[in-house]
């Protein structure tokens, strides 16, 4: 099935703005190392091909080790589940930071 493109968003401002949140499984379980953006694997907001990252609005802030653990895990959806979240937690996760950013973009 092909699906609709859609425009990637590259934004190096909303990236930064990520990760100078904590990392969003902080309570659930230690965490170790700089906050990282992770790029969802499975965006709310277009999608991504083999070998290619979600756009920068599909990301949430995580730390080294819960970032490196995701990508070992390797099913996204799964992984948050397994730290007792809904398998939506990045998606709706990113959407609401995403949402935030534009916020204080047009307040400026």
């Amino acid at each position: 099935m092909l699906l609709p493109k859609t425009k990637a968003i590259k934004s190096r401002k909303h990236l930064e703005f990520v990760v100078s949140f904590r990392c969003v499984l902080r309570g659930l379980s230690p965490c170790f190392g700089d906050v990282q953006a992770h790029h969802l694997l499975k965006p709310y907001y277009g999608h991504r091909g083999v070998g290619m990252r979600a756009s920068d609005n599909n990301t949430v802030p995580l730390c080294f080790k819960h970032h490196a653990d995701l990508h070992k895990h390797g099913n996204e959806d799964n992984y948050w589940q397994s730290m007792n979240l809904g398998k939506e937690f990045g998606r709706t996760t990113a959407k609401k930071l995403w949402e935030l950013f534009q916020e204080e973009q047009n307040g400026k």
